[in-house]
């Protein structure tokens, strides 16, 4: 087993050499001995880990069948149905990746690989001239982003690459992790506000009352982001069928370990309490924070602080990937509560044996310890 570079390396190593390029052109690439790139190669690991769908449609086994059959002539429709999937997919995976002349399946796959990951590199961050621009324009002449957007195409009318649209400026000011520009550029903005305020009531928002004294998670503690420090929770409802019935879920962010909590409702001081409860179960050294969504079943949010000791950050909106653990608890959850389906059938107990079960799975960021373990470890410690 090769285990000294990361997965995403290894991967993409040896996707250049199944693309046809020799072990030294690979080595030189990633600065690593070519006996290194022989054994990537010979990986049976790495091997399954690449031909594995990347979450998508397709995986490299479907894309090397799309390119042998472009190399016969093969018609779009003739691949689909060897491949098993839509004429359109097909069509779409060619034209994005090079075309008929130029797809290559190992290629098509690290294109892939790359475009799915999240959170997306700012398109500023890619581009500076087109940042230094924007950042000029807010700051000299105190334009609007919509009247930038439009600019941008006055004046770079051949320049693709200069073009940003007015929603990706107001994120890259007002969204933590999205980045790209100056945070302190918002004071040039009409309203100079230093948080973004939605135009309009939304739906999530329009059957209870505003969040009030928010602490945005900018403010977070730098330990938190790091997941060195254990007692770092992130929290969300999972929903039932027309979303009338809910579970509340905890997610510890350096171990994994999952707390579920039964609704009766999802009114605040409903959500508080139960948090509440679930939170002084937990030693005093592991209750640090909580990293919430805007919903407004956490307006309660300062009585739950002043009960437990716990400070609540508040996540930008759209922003998933700033709640990436929970997330993907949620997501496994789906599993034992599925969508659609009734969440207020399951007591307590139904969902500590859930719990349990999710705590009790091995983990590869743990070295397949799972989640309770390492919990353990840090209890001992």
């Amino acid at each position: 087993m090769v285990f000294r570079f990361p997965d995403r390396v290894r991967q993409t190593v040896l996707l250049g050499v199944l693309d046809g390029r020799s072990y030294q052109s690979v080595a030189d690439e990633f600065a690593m001995a070519s006996t290194s790139v022989w054994r990537i190669r010979h990986d049976p690991v790495v091997m399954v880990q690449v031909y594995a769908s990347t979450g998508c449609r397709l995986g490299l086994a479907n894309r090397e069948e799309i390119s042998r059959g472009l190399a016969c002539g093969r018609s779009f429709g003739a691949i689909a149905k060897a491949v098993g999937c839509a004429v359109s997919t097909v069509s779409r995976e060619v034209a994005r990746n090079g075309g008929c002349q130029g797809y290559r399946a190992a290629a098509a796959q690290a294109a892939t690989c790359e475009r799915a990951r999240r959170p997306k590199r700012s398109v500023f961050d890619s581009n500076r001239v087109l940042a230094v621009t924007v950042e000029s324009w807010l700051e000299y002449e105190q334009w609007s982003p919509e009247q930038i957007s439009a600019k941008l195409i006055v004046e770079f009318p051949d320049d693709e690459s200069m073009r940003v649209s007015p929603e990706t400026i107001y994120q890259a000011l007002y969204v933590y992790g999205r980045g790209g520009l100056r945070k302190e550029l918002t004071k040039h903005l009409r309203t100079q506000r230093p948080t973004r305020r939605p135009r309009t009531v939304t739906a999530r928002n329009r059957a209870g009352h505003p969040i009030t004294e928010m602490v945005m998670i900018v403010d977070r503690p730098e330990e938190v982001a790091e997941r060195l420090v254990p007692g770092h929770w992130e929290g969300d409802l999972i929903l039932g069928r027309n979303g009338g019935s809910q579970v509340a879920t905890l997610v510890e962010r350096t171990t994994g370990l999952v707390m579920l909590g039964k609704l009766d409702n999802k009114q605040a001081p409903t959500v508080a309490a139960r948090l509440q409860e679930r939170i002084e179960t937990l030693p005093k050294h592991l209750r640090r924070s909580l990293t919430w969504d805007q919903g407004t079943e956490m307006a309660a949010h300062a009585s739950l602080t002043i009960a437990t000791g716990v400070p609540v950050y508040f996540c930008d909106p759209h922003a998933p990937w700033q709640r990436g653990s929970n997330e993907n608890i949620n997501g496994l959850l789906r599993q034992y509560l599925p969508h659609g389906t009734d969440l207020s059938r399951h007591s307590q107990d139904d969902l500590d044996l859930i719990a349990d079960k999710l705590n009790r799975r091995p983990r590869k960021r743990h070295g397949f310890l799972s989640p309770s373990e390492k919990f353990n470890q840090l209890l001992l410690h």
